[in-house]
């Protein structure tokens, strides 16, 4: 039992002592009032149970509004790109000169797979699932 079981309970004794007291007359009255403490207590305990699903729901909502902003501009995306190019010419020259036909694959799988990286560094869902226009936010 915790401290607020304990008042209620005391108000409960005191209301039953104070009829002993005063007599039948005065029955309805104090049970009206203990009851309309009894209902100040519910609403108290609920309200607070609202205010604190609320608070979870706007920390929730806040918490999945924040997309990830894009870490680097367009420039930054060309550059890489050209730069990637431009370093595809020499890594091909060296893995089809060392070891023709598979280092050269070697050399493309390695340029490809860097590019693949930073794309999905930059675009976080870009493999990731699609939604489906029946795929809805308010179903779990």
């Amino acid at each position: 039992m915790d401290a607020r079981d304990a008042d209620l309970k005391r108000e409960l004794d005191a209301t039953l002592h104070a009829r002993r007291e005063l007599g039948e007359e005065y029955e309805s009255a104090l049970v009206e009032s203990f009851l309309e403490k009894v209902d100040q207590r519910i609403d108290g305990a609920v309200e607070r149970r609202v205010r604190r699903h609320l608070a979870e729901a706007q920390m929730t909502v806040a918490r999945n509004s924040r997309s990830p902003r894009p870490t680097d501009s367009w420039g930054e995306r060309f550059g890489f790109g050209i730069v990637s190019l431009v370093l595809a010419v020499p890594l091909s020259a060296i893995g089809a000169g060392t070891a023709h036909l598979p280092g050269l694959i070697v050399s493309w799988v390695g340029i490809v797979g860097v590019n693949a990286v930073q794309a999905v560094r930059t675009n976080p869902g870009l493999f990731g699932r699609r939604r489906t226009s029946g795929d809805s936010d308010w179903e779990d």
